[in-house]
């Protein structure tokens, strides 16, 4: 860490009572709590996809609403000048605050287990309440069953209403339910095969304790996807959720363009903001632009270190990417169409459910499981709005280039899965590579493509379409095994997009790729043998042993290409 006398960037920090105890840098979203006040239901639900600040702020509600709240942690921020406000409300209520981010396992007996001891945490939390003078002995020892070694599903799906009726009883004041990731337990089970049991369990824990409950002030719960309410929210009344659509509360979640330019600032980074909002940017929440949070933290940590770090994919490595590998295996020859179009910058207009059930991936309706697919993406952050929805019509453009990778990176995992399975074609291609043989190169590189998703000739920058072509050629090279592939390496006076090594037969070859822009061919083919040629890109095979040298120029334009040779 350098000793710049900066605050500390707080990098997967989800206690707010730290930013003042351990003084780490704090982007201010206290403003929340005042709107939460002024616009709240008695349960309310925030859906945001993965890292953009759900827990935190989860964790700043507890510490502003609990009772024995540290006025403290909050001078100086956007809430301490809601004077009236904080008199009426801060550290005036029990709070239960649970995250069920954790509730998994590879059956329901395991995921029961798992959500069980999560509300025996809680109620550990508040055990205070068995030396209550205003709880009886059947209170106490009600609640002691929530203590037990092992709890039996009825004593879980109750647990949650009796431990808010509990609080209220000793503290005399409505309880503030807090529910985090409340969606965690039902997607873990349908990837498992449970999912029916688990609706079932969530729906009981949660309407026992949402619904008709006199001891609940109101709710809070945050998650990823809006469940249909007929799976688990039955009956609830003054029932609100803000979606990534809604207006309501949308500058809470994420960073904005005046956040991140002031935390660049500070750190003294600030001619690095265009890189960040190429890479981060781009989400449309309401009528907010917003960065992910999770992603601008952590490369800010990385600029303080060195103001010449470059850009990381920081929110892709954590964040499972199932939905787009499940998008792509069910592709159809028009959803291929549209990946490619986004792809390349453009936008698709889609319609978008607003609430969601897992039984829809298995609907024998093709178009409604395309529907919840592209609905799944749009909430998951994996697409956004391009412009304001026209109803459930959406216009959806992939957000920035960290996402634009990951849609990549699985189409060339897919596009080297699909190719190498063809193993009799894909050994005659690695062949032609190293025999010299370009007019096959082309032949069978071509008929690949083909056969895959493209770049389309659209606004998206040149250098994008050519790595987008030199990540799907380099990936069927290394699926060889034996030889030595190289991509960017620094050889001669420049870098060389691919250099392959064959070491027993010392062969190397030079590939370069370059976009044929409105399918000039021999142009971007002369360009590319130009560029070896002047680089010396060579060098490095010849100074590494290789005797017979190949040299390619690549040129690609949507599902064609043209290959030209010579030997080096």
């Amino acid at each position: 860490m350098p000793d710049d006398g900066k605050k500390a960037l707080p990098v997967g920090i989800e206690f707010f009572r730290d930013f003042k105890s351990k003084d780490y840098y704090y982007v201010d979203k206290t403003a929340f709590i005042a709107e939460l006040l002024r616009t709240k239901g008695a349960v309310n639900l925030f859906t945001r996809p993965r890292r953009f600040g759900k827990s935190l702020n989860m964790n700043m509600f507890r510490c502003f609403f609990e009772i024995g709240a540290d006025a403290s942690l909050f001078e100086g921020l956007a809430i301490s000048r809601e004077i009236e406000l904080c008199e009426q409300h801060m550290g005036k209520y029990p709070v239960i605050h649970l995250s069920l981010k954790d509730v998994e396992g590879g059956d329901y007996e395991a995921a029961l287990k798992m959500l069980a001891g999560i509300m025996k945490q809680e109620a550990r939390r508040h055990q205070y309440l068995l030396d209550s003078s205003r709880l009886t002995e059947i209170d106490k020892e009600s609640l002691k069953q929530l203590y037990a070694p092992c709890l039996d599903e009825d004593t879980v799906k109750r647990s949650l209403n009796l431990l808010s009726e509990l609080l209220g009883k000793h503290y005399g004041r409505r309880v503030v339910i807090l529910i985090d990731e409340y969606d965690v337990p039902l997607d873990k089970a349908y990837q498992e095969g449970y999912y029916a049991q688990m609706v079932k369990l969530i729906r009981s824990f949660l309407s026992q304790a949402l619904k008709t409950n006199e001891s609940l002030d109101f709710a809070v719960l945050t998650g990823c996807l809006r469940i249909a309410r007929e799976s688990i929210f039955t009956g609830l009344n003054n029932f609100k959720v803000r979606s990534i659509s809604d207006e309501q509360c949308a500058e809470y979640f994420g960073f904005t363009d005046s956040e991140v330019k002031e935390m660049l600032r500070y750190y003294g980074a600030e001619d690095r903001f265009p890189d960040m909002k190429e890479w981060y940017d781009g989400y449309h929440f309401g009528n907010v632009d917003v960065y992910c949070p999770w992603d601008v933290i952590n490369q800010c940590d990385l600029l303080r270190v060195s103001k010449d770090a470059p850009m990381r994919p920081h929110w892709e490595n954590s964040s499972s990417n199932a939905i787009v590998r499940d998008i792509l295996e069910k592709a159809t020859e028009a959803t291929k169409a549209e990946i490619e179009a986004l792809i390349s910058g453009e936008a698709v207009e889609k319609e978008i459910i607003p609430e969601l059930a897992y039984t829809d991936l298995e609907n024998e309706d093709r178009a409604i499981r395309q529907t919840y697919l592209w609905s799944v993406l749009y909430a998951t952050g994996y697409l956004t709005d391009a412009a304001r929805p026209e109803g459930r019509v959406h216009k959806l453009v992939i957000p920035n280039k960290e996402i634009r990778r990951i849609y990549e990176d699985r189409v060339r995992s897919w596009f080297r899965a699909r190719t190498t399975g063809d193993h009799e074609r894909w050994e005659r291609f690695c062949a032609a590579v190293k025999g010299g043989d370009a007019e096959a190169v082309q032949e069978l590189f071509g008929a690949f493509l083909s056969e895959s998703i493209s770049i389309r000739d659209t606004a998206v920058r040149k250098a994008k379409k050519e790595n987008f072509y030199h990540g799907m050629f380099l990936g069927l090279l290394r699926a060889e095994g034996s030889w030595i592939v190289k991509s960017s390496a620094e050889s001669g006076t420049g870098y060389s997009d691919i250099l392959l090594m064959a070491p027993r037969e010392r062969i190397g070859c030079v590939i370069e790729v370059k976009y044929a822009e409105k399918g000039a061919f021999d142009a971007a083919c002369r360009e590319a043998m130009e560029q070896i040629e002047t680089h010396e890109y060579t060098e490095l095979l010849r100074s590494e042993g290789m005797e017979t040298i190949h040299k390619y120029g690549l040129a690609c334009f949507r599902k064609s290409c043209r290959v030209t040779y010579e030997k080096g």
